[in-house]
């Protein structure tokens, strides 16, 4: 008897054992799928950044590109309209304003403009408030009308 016994006592060890393999087993997978699954959204997260500095990049560039455009019509404008009288206002100001407005957009790209509205939003919350009211209503105004032409 004392035989069986040792014999069921060996085959339970075996399968503690086992089982406790096991376990260590399916704890260290779980382990790795954590870090694979860590490391996948590090670096999806990583190129999710690059793609946004490259857009960010690409409409600094575009807007810097369309303030050296303005710059360069506001030249145009000087060298070809009138001179003097009324005209020659008129076109200095229109001019002035195409270069000051040039110089601003190629100083400050997209980013440059998106935090000075930002901050005039924050300092002026309700005049911004009523502005993005009258454009909605005006936007709803052409879209209503619009689909009752057709």
């Amino acid at each position: 008897m004392a035989n069986t016994s040792t014999k069921s006592e060996n085959k339970k060890s075996d399968f503690e054992n086992q089982a406790s393999n096991l376990a260590d087993q399916a704890k260290s997978a779980a382990q790795n799928v954590g870090e694979k699954a860590r490391q996948a959204g590090e670096y999806a997260g990583e190129k999710a950044r690059q793609a946004g500095e490259y857009a960010r990049d690409k409409a600094d560039s575009a807007v810097s590109g369309a303030g050296k455009g303005m710059e360069s019509l506001a030249g145009t404008i000087r060298d070809r309209g009138p001179q003097e009288g009324l005209l020659g206002k008129a076109t200095s100001g229109v001019a002035n304003t195409l270069d000051s407005a040039g110089r601003y957009l190629d100083e400050h790209g997209m980013s440059g403009m998106v935090d000075d509205m930002t901050s005039m939003i924050r300092n002026h919350p309700l005049p911004a408030v009523l502005i993005g009211v009258g454009i909605g209503f005006m936007l709803a105004r052409l879209t209503s009308t619009s689909s009752r032409s057709y």
